[in-house]
């Protein structure tokens, strides 16, 4: 498996378990198929600059730096803003027709703000595809682009 799509998947972990040592990722990969050593998790945790923060139930669990998703969602707001021309939803998809050459940056946007809603995401030049785990879901991120857009 590629160093990126491993570090997808531990972004995906991060938002469905609160993960709290290295062994974690390295177990719930390993339910998934995925073979994965402590030392290589390791080294995605300080390449993707992954910190400590307090839980809620007490001790600690991985998260991304507040500042690299704060900067993520200034990109996203600003791209949204200039390349959106239209949205649709259907069921639990909603789809975003965009300024050709936009699509690839905001699937992958959208996808790093780990969006509990969102399932999937996938762009092709001019077309953006949110595959939601839910209708209603599908109609909460119309409803956030929407925000987002509107500033």
């Amino acid at each position: 498996m590629r160093k990126a799509e491993r570090q997808q998947y531990l972004r995906q972990l991060m938002n469905q378990h609160s993960i709290e040592r290295q062994e974690d990722f390295v177990s719930l990969l390993d339910g998934q198929g995925i073979k994965v050593t402590q030392a290589t998790i390791s080294r995605d945790i300080k390449e993707m600059q992954l910190v400590k923060v307090p839980s809620i139930g007490g001790g600690y669990h991985y998260s991304l730096p507040v500042q690299k998703q704060l900067d993520t969602q200034k990109k996203l707001r600003r791209t949204l803003g200039d390349a959106v021309i239209s949205m649709d939803i259907q069921d639990k998809l909603v789809v975003l027709h965009v300024q050709p050459g936009n699509g690839p940056a905001l699937s992958t946007l959208i996808s790093q703000m780990n969006y509990e809603d969102v399932f999937c995401t996938l762009g092709d030049d001019s077309t953006v595809l949110l595959i939601c785990r839910s209708d209603s879901g599908a109609q909460q991120m119309l409803n956030l682009i929407n925000e987002l857009i509107e500033g």
